[in-house]
C-alpha cells in the first residue's frame, strides 16, 4: 500500500507535463489564463489587505469579526496553495525561495498560522500588499518598472556615502546631547536627566520633528537649541543631494546603455547620437556610414 502511494506520489512530482501547465498559468502572463490568474491574485490581495485593516477596529460587532476571520482563512488557504504550486512548477526552486518574489509570497502566508503561537503576528499580514507589486509584471508596465530599477541602482550607489553621513548626524547628535546635559542637568525644572535622554532630544531637534517632551530651561540651552534647529535643515538637505546626484549619473548612463549599435551591436551610444562611436556607421537601421572623402592627388604626386 506504502509502495504503491510512493509511486503516485514520484509520478506526481516528476509529471513535466503537468508542471508546464501549471507554469503557464502561475507564471506566464502571456496567456489568457495566467493573465486571468494573476489579475484574481492581485483582486484577492487588495481584498485581504482590506479585512487585516478592517480585524484591527473595534467597534465591529462580534458576527461581523467572525465573518472577517473566515475570510482571512480562506485567504491564507488559497495563498498557501498557490504558494506550494509555484514551489512545484519552478525551474529551480532554491531560486524562487530565495528571489524577492518568493520572500514576500512565503511571508504573506506565515503570519495567519504564527498568530496561533503569536497573536500579534497577525497584524504583519498587511506586507501582503508588497505582492501588488506584481502588477507591473502583469500590465506590462516595465517603463514605470525600469524606473523603480534606477531608484534601486542610486540608492545601491549612494548607500556608502549615505551611510557616512548616517554616522556623522549620529556623532554630532551624541556631541549635542551631551554638551545639553552638561548645561541643563540638575537644573531645577529640567527633563534632561541622563545622557541617554539628551542624545534622543538632540536627534528629534535636530531632524525638527520637536515632540516638545523635553524642553531647556536656561539661556544658555535655549541658545544651543536654536542652533541645533538651523543645523537641522542643513543636514536634512544633504542626503538629497546625495541621492539626486546620483539618480541624474544613474538615469544618464541607463540611457546611455539603452542605444546598442544595429550594426555592430555595441551599448554605450549616447541618446543623441547619429553615428555609433565604435564602427562609424549611423544608428538608423536604414542608414548608411558616411562617406569617405576621396584623396586628393596634388601636383607633386602627394596624396592629401
Amino acid at each position: 500500500m506504502f509502495s504503491k502511494l510512493k509511486k503516485k506520489i514520484e509520478a506526481f512530482l516528476n509529471n513535466e507535463d503537468l508542471k508546464q501547465k501549471i507554469y503557464m498559468v502561475v507564471y506566464d502572463t502571456d496567456t489568457h489564463w495566467g493573465r486571468m490568474f494573476d489579475v484574481l491574485l492581485l483582486s484577492f490581495i487588495v481584498v485581504s489587505v482590506m479585512v487585516v485593516i478592517l480585524e484591527s477596529l473595534s467597534f465591529f460587532p462580534p458576527s461581523f469579526r467572525l465573518f472577517l476571520t473566515v475570510l482571512e482563512w480562506m485567504f491564507t488557504v488559497f495563498f498557501t496553495i498557490e504558494y506550494l504550486l509555484r514551489l512545484y512548477c519552478a525551474p529551480k526552486i532554491s531560486g524562487y525561495v530565495l528571489s524577492f518574489w518568493g520572500i514576500v509570497d512565503l511571508l504573506s502566508t506565515l503570519p495567519t498560522y504564527l498568530s496561533f503561537f503569536f497573536p500579534a503576528a497577525h497584524g504583519l499580514l498587511t506586507i501582503r500588499i508588497f505582492r501588488l507589486l506584481r502588477v507591473f509584471r502583469v500590465f506590462k508596465l516595465f517603463s514605470y518598472w525600469r524606473e523603480g530599477e534606477i531608484l534601486l541602482d542610486t540608492l545601491k550607489a549612494s548607500s556608502k556615502k549615505i551611510t557616512v553621513f548616517f554616522l556623522f548626524v549620529l556623532l554630532m547628535a551624541t556631541c549635542v546631547g551631551t554638551v545639553m546635559y552638561m548645561v541643563e542637568g540638575g537644573m531645577e525644572g529640567s527633563s534632561f536627566y541622563d545622557i541617554p535622554s539628551s542624545i534622543y532630544w538632540a536627534i528629534v531637534t535636530m531632524t525638527t520633528v520637536g515632540y516638545g517632551d523635553i524642553t531647556p530651561v536656561t539661556s544658555v540651552g535655549r541658545f544651543l537649541s536654536a542652533v541645533v534647529m538651523l543645523l537641522g535643515y542643513t543636514v536634512l538637505a544633504v542626503p538629497t543631494g546625495i541621492v539626486s546626484a546620483q539618480m541624474i549619473a544613474e538615469s544618464n548612463k541607463k540611457k546611455k546603455k539603452a542605444i546598442p549599435c544595429p550594426h555592430c551591436h555595441k551599448p554605450g551610444n549616447d541618446d543623441d547620437a547619429e553615428f555609433c562611436k565604435y564602427c562609424g556607421k549611423r544608428l538608423d537601421e536604414d542608414g548608411e556610414s558616411p562617406a569617405e572623402e576621396e584623396p586628393i592627388i596634388t601636383m607633386d604626386g602627394e596624396i592629401k
